[in-house]
């Protein structure tokens, strides 16, 4: 449900806004950049809230940018099945 809500904006910004949105794009132009600006304001505090949550000693294979790189490729190489009750041979057909 939308709100109605007034907003005082600088003028040379709404200038702008209606270049890129045209004049009867105005609310849903703001309400786009809104939400990419709260994505991003969440994603912040989530990277803040969770630093630090991994300890080098319970991870000594990401000691350095090196080892993440060389994890992250043994990772990548391993062989993985899934369940039968899973497997629709996809697999089968990526590995031929």
């Amino acid at each position: 449900m939308a709100v109605r809500t007034n907003l005082l904006l600088p003028e040379a910004l709404l200038k702008e806004v209606d270049r890129f949105a045209g004049p009867r794009g105005r609310s849903r132009f703001v309400a786009e950049a809104l939400e990419a600006k709260l994505k991003r304001e969440r994603l912040r505090v989530a990277i803040k809230e969770s630093a630090g949550v991994l300890s080098a000693e319970d991870y000594p294979y990401w000691a350095t940018s090196e080892d993440i790189v060389e994890w992250v490729r043994a990772r990548r190489a391993e062989k993985t099945t899934l369940p039968p009750d899973l497997d629709d041979g996809a697999a089968d057909a990526r590995d031929a």
